[in-house]
């Protein structure tokens, strides 16, 4: 099964993350500032679950469905864009 094909919502053909982050593209892109300020600072591993978890707690309770289940599919989202 590919990557693809998990997590897919049958009724729009796209992935749960993809319909997730078209509502919220914000969630993403302060994953990567985060992931870059904390390898500008020296680390030289980044954990996104714990970026995840700092972004959870920084987002207003507003953003419904940010939860654990799109941690994974971020991270190999990140790596796919920024493979260094």
């Amino acid at each position: 099964m590919s990557i693809t094909a998990l997590g897919s919502h049958r009724a729009t053909g796209r992935t749960i993350t993809e319909q997730f982050h078209a509502h919220n593209p914000h969630v993403y892109r302060a994953l990567e500032r985060m992931a870059a300020r904390r390898l500008a600072a020296g680390a030289t591993r980044v954990s996104l679950k714990d970026l995840f978890e700092d972004l959870s707690r920084q987002l207003p309770h507003g953003v419904a469905g940010l939860n654990n289940n799109y941690t994974a599919l971020y991270a190999r989202r990140l790596i796919d864009e920024h493979p260094h």
